[in-house]
């Protein structure tokens, strides 16, 4: 039996512990928060990480408690709408309800660690068999393998997040970009609302108060279109998610002998493409086929050539969709192209213009 020690249980790593072949591999997770999130948050499911849940078999289950995206579209602070994209293939997921479905699917030979890693040490099972970083974008393991230039970036962004039990209105859906600011309304699966906001912020970086960033998001989206204005009268601190954004720096290779990088901990970026969770998946999927099926060493080289490039280049595009979606003097520039641009949770399709013609 060949070791594989995973440093984190987030979707990454459960994704791989779940992936992994028992019958080759001695496999254990490391897992500093166990149970679902205490918070709950919806994420888009793309084509992509939908195959790779269908490869875990657990894409029957997402699908029935996913909820499928209707029409969405771009609009201003006002409201109205500037580009409608015709969404196909997408899925919008409980973060909680992917992290039990993972958990779920791992085997029952995997051994679980419960617990914090704050080192790497030298020697001790640590440092034996192949190491797995999928401990996000503040990766320990990813700091002591690649350097401290290699530690996360804090940008000057806030993200809200939060799931409503009230429905979300057809003709209020999508992402409504202000000066400096965007605000995102997406169905969430049981007929709820799923909804998002992000501007710039001195709140934090860590232990950031969600009743007092709501109440920024208040004062920023004072007057900005009616159906955010009663998102933000219905949500409450203990539903909100309010994290500062962090993003994870080029890092050229996800291997080092004995070590590989998966999800944020190789490529953590803004969420403004929506694919965060979505290549965390494949990393992870991609990563254990790999291995179940190739030696140590042409596995991690066929990963790294497969899963690096993209990924880096998808954190580059996500980082720049953040600069236009949150411009503040560029602003009104912005809003009189009127670009058939994705919108946040990236969705696929055609784009139909409505306004500007």
């Amino acid at each position: 039996m060949e070791a594989i020690t995973i440093i984190g249980g987030g979707i990454a790593g459960l994704a791989l512990a779940a992936g992994l072949d028992p019958q080759r591999f001695d496999v254990a997770i490391h897992e500093q928060r166990t149970g679902e999130p205490a918070v709950e948050t919806s994420l888009a499911m793309w084509p992509e990480a939908q195959a790779a849940l269908a490869v875990l078999g657990v894409l029957p289950q997402i699908r029935a408690a996913g909820a499928t995206f209707g029409e969405m579209a771009l609009r201003d602070a006002a409201g109205t709408a500037l580009v409608a994209p015709e969404v196909r293939g997408v899925l919008g997921v409980s973060r909680a309800d992917l992290i039990r479905m993972l958990d779920a699917a791992v085997p029952a030979s995997v051994r679980r660690v419960e617990g914090r890693v704050d080192d790497i040490p030298a020697t001790g099972p640590l440092a034996s068999g192949l190491l797995v970083g999928a401990d996000g974008v503040h990766s320990v393991v990813r700091r002591t393998f690649w350097g401290a230039r290699s530690q996360a970036r804090l940008t000057p962004y806030l993200a809200l997040r939060g799931v409503l039990t009230v429905p979300a209105h057809a003709d209020t859906g999508g992402e409504y970009w202000g000066r400096g600011q965007l605000f995102g309304i997406t169905p969430a699966s049981g007929g709820r609302t799923y909804w998002y906001a992000s501007f710039r912020s001195n709140l934090g970086p860590a232990g950031v108060d969600a009743a007092e960033a709501l109440q920024q998001a208040k004062a920023r989206f004072g007057e900005s279109a009616p159906a955010v204005r009663a998102v933000l009268e219905h949500a409450k601190p203990d539903a909100t998610l309010a994290q500062r954004i962090w993003t994870t720096p080029s890092l050229g290779s996800f291997v080092r002998p004995g070590v590989v990088l998966a999800g944020d901990a190789a490529h953590g970026m803004t969420p403004n493409l929506g694919r965060g969770a979505c290549e965390a998946l494949v990393d992870a999927v991609t990563l254990a086929e790999l291995l179940n099926a190739h030696q140590l060493e042409d596995a991690l080289k066929a990963y790294n050539r497969q899963r690096a490039l993209k990924t880096q280049l998808l954190r580059l595009a996500s980082s720049a969709m953040a600069e236009v979606a949150l411009a503040e003097r560029s602003q009104p520039v912005r809003d009189e192209l009127k670009v058939g641009v994705p919108l946040t949770p990236g969705f696929p399709g055609k784009t139909r213009t409505t306004a500007g013609r």
